[in-house]
């Protein structure tokens, strides 16, 4: 993002503060480097942990569901199920169903699924630029809790294009794809040589922030106030960051937790949709469960997927163009048939959840899971009245809350009610006003 910005002095060459190149990749960009910059500055951490750990699970389906058999007609707890929720009825007491919510300011159709974590606004304008994700806000406050800061999982993505996870300033993570690879790095332990080689790249990573750092220090005499200020918070986040290495080498050199579980197979193409989002939903109960993680994200690019295998039911088109289905009543049978696996095996993930004791309660009380789109309707494009889902995480579910779905209630309320959950001191989070009205805890 651009901001005008008017010099009243010349403006250092940023040769002075190469004098090689990693520094100046290394430094926030100050005032005294540019006549015309802005960067964000991203705050510290500050978050005290559970005793007992807490859990966030967010899953974004980038094509969403067909909002006439998703939406209650009715409010509150007394409501009769929609054809979808139907399908989720035995963990009914067990969730909450939105409408009327939106991410405010967030448009352009498709690439709004980057923005399904952020909350930045206008994805599709020209100069956009990405905003940190719920997930790696928390993994920025309570992932030195646990072996991994954060997973961010995708089913059929569209690699360095579309993700959930972004850091705080504006970087796309990559998802990882293949159930194989996230099983070895949660619970196959490597060689002896395999972790101190590891170690070493840890160490090194540290030595360069100390030698960074070092050099920054001498440049603070030759600076005015607000740069001298945006080195301080500079300083800060590198200390923060030492303080993760160190975490994450010590974590390196403890055995990873073995499970009963085999290591999956790998669906052999993309085709096989269905059976990627439950073998992810397998790995992110496994990671719960473990306490590898307390930070998941999962995308699930319907738009990058092509005819997917439905076993008996056979789709005639891609997901995508079936998502354009023009009230075809063809196409929109393939879409309700897609839509009601997505439910079944949310259906399952929950019960398999429920499952688990953890302190004389389930897992799914101690875990926050999120499901929703970018999309409230995929024919049309619309980001308004987003088909959204909340279960689990210790709240008082069972309900229907219902906001205006002409003027959508802020979606990043309910971020804000999850942070606070997790133990995360937090009034605000992108576009929010506040806690999610209407959830209390139980």
């Amino acid at each position: 993002m651009f901001f005008p910005h008017i010099a009243t002095q010349r403006a250092v060459s940023r040769r002075r503060f190469l004098q090689g190149t990693g520094i100046a990749l290394s430094l926030p960009l100050l005032d005294a480097m540019r006549p015309a910059f802005a960067d964000t500055v991203k705050a510290g951490p500050a978050a005290a942990a559970s005793t007992k750990p807490r859990r966030m699970f967010a899953i974004c389906n980038n094509l969403g569901l067909l909002p006439e058999n998703f939406f209650p007609t009715e409010a509150g707890a007394g409501y009769t199920p929609s054809p979808y929720l139907e399908l989720l009825k035995e963990h009914r007491s067990d969730l909450t169903v939105f409408s009327g919510v939106s991410h405010p300011e967030v448009d352009g159709g498709h690439p709004a699924d980057n923005c399904f974590l952020t909350a930045a606004p206008h994805p599709g304008s020209g100069g956009f630029r990405n905003t940190i994700s719920l997930d790696q806000y928390i993994a920025e406050r309570i992932g030195h809790l646990t072996r991994l800061p954060s997973l961010n999982l995708g089913v059929n993505v569209q690699q360095g294009v579309r993700s959930l996870a972004w850091t705080g300033s504006g970087v796309l993570i990559p998802c990882e794809e293949t159930p194989s690879d996230v099983f070895r790095r949660l619970f196959l332990q490597g060689s002896a040589a395999e972790t101190e080689k590891q170690v070493r790249r840890l160490e090194l990573g540290r030595s360069i922030l100390d030698s960074v750092a070092g050099q920054a220090r001498d440049l603070q005499r030759k600076l005015g106030t607000h740069d001298r200020e945006r080195l301080d918070q500079y300083f800060t986040s590198v200390r923060e960051l030492e303080q993760r290495l160190q975490m994450s080498r010590e974590w390196e050199r403890k055995p990873k937790p073995t499970v009963t579980a085999s290591i999956p197979l790998d669906p052999a193409s993309p085709r096989e949709y269905m059976e990627k989002v439950r073998l992810m939903y397998d790995l992110a109960r496994l990671a719960f469960e473990t306490d590898s993680t307390r930070s998941i994200a999962l995308l699930l690019d319907s738009v990058n997927s092509p005819v997917i295998d439905l076993g008996e039911t056979k789709l005639s088109e891609a997901y995508h163009n079936l998502s354009h289905h023009g009230r075809s009543a063809a196409k929109l049978a393939q879409l309700k048939a897609i839509d009601e696996w997505h439910m079944k095996l949310l259906a399952n993930l929950f019960g398999e959840l429920k499952k688990v004791r953890e302190d004389g309660e389930t897992l799914l009380d101690r875990t926050m899971i999120l499901y929703g789109s970018n999309l409230g309707n995929a024919n049309t494009h619309v980001t308004t009245n987003l088909p959204t889902l909340f279960a689990g995480g210790g709240f008082k579910h069972g309900q229907h809350l219902a906001f205006d779905r002409e003027r959508n209630y802020p979606l990043p309320n309910l971020f804000v009610s999850m942070l606070q959950r997790l133990g995360i001191e937090a009034d605000r989070f992108a576009s929010s006003t506040g806690t999610m009205r209407g959830l209390e805890l139980v």
